[in-house]
């Protein structure tokens, strides 16, 4: 399984999503930019960066129509979703022009396990994946 670090409200976007001004339903971020492809296909761990973006709440609402919900945990591991492609361009509101776009799907939350982040996309650690899978159990 891999990880890769996110800085929220991205991370939470992708996990939990946000309101849709319009509609009301929840809307999720469905790709995740890059400026490197990945080959990678299957399970992503998406840990929340220590450090947050600078966007405000305000432009996340403006830019993609998406109010934001909840609060949003950094410097630990929040939930998994799967990378089910890598395509350039991507039709997704939420795509960056001239980046490649991760597309992902199944987004689920997990149990916030506080962990130190890196660069890249990473194989996660089993001393990691045995703290995920202690904190599911208890949360069951």
């Amino acid at each position: 399984m891999k990880i890769i670090s996110i800085r929220q409200p991205w991370a939470c976007l992708i996990i939990t999503g946000g309101t849709d001004v319009q509609t009301g339903g929840t809307l999720l971020k469905d790709v995740e930019n890059r400026s490197w492809a990945t080959a990678y296909r299957g399970p992503l761990l998406v840990h929340a960066s220590q450090r947050p973006d600078a966007i405000r709440p305000d432009e996340i609402e403006r830019r993609f129509g998406v109010r934001l919900e909840g609060e949003q945990q950094l410097g630990g591991v929040i939930g998994m979703v799967d990378i089910v492609d890598c395509v350039r361009p991507h039709a997704s509101r939420w795509y960056a022009r001239d980046h490649f776009a991760f597309v992902l799907a199944n987004p689920r939350p997990l149990p916030f396990v506080r962990w130190k982040g890196a660069l890249s996309l990473r194989t996660a650690p089993a001393e990691l994946l045995a703290l995920i899978d202690e904190q599911t159990k208890r949360a069951a």
